[in-house]
């Protein structure tokens, strides 16, 4: 059970990551990005199609809805950090869009 335990990056290898996805930023140990739609609803429906990513790979972001901007932020709480599982989960939610 614990050989599967999400690792957390270090800061270096946070950085490294992150200079592949110029879209996402590291904020208060988590990454995050925000995404703009037309309106409530295009932002509401890629709420929901992040819910079905996120519930079929059992990693769930913080999801703020602000109108027509949905901003997501991805933490590991097994790993106490930012793991590469952020990181996966990033690089499917920005294929979405």
């Amino acid at each position: 059970m614990g050989a599967n335990k999400p690792v957390k990056l270090t800061e270096a290898q946070v950085e490294e990551r992150l200079a592949k996805r110029p879209l996402w930023s590291e904020a208060g140990g988590m990454i995050q990005r925000t995404f703009q739609f037309k309106g409530f609803l295009e932002a509401m429906r890629f709420v929901n199609a992040v819910a079905e990513l996120a519930e079929a790979r059992q990693h769930h972001p913080d999801i703020l809805v602000r109108w027509n901007k949905v901003t997501l932020s991805l933490s590991t709480h097994d790993c106490g950090g930012i793991s590469q599982k952020d990181f996966d989960l990033a690089g499917e939610v920005d294929t979405m869009q």
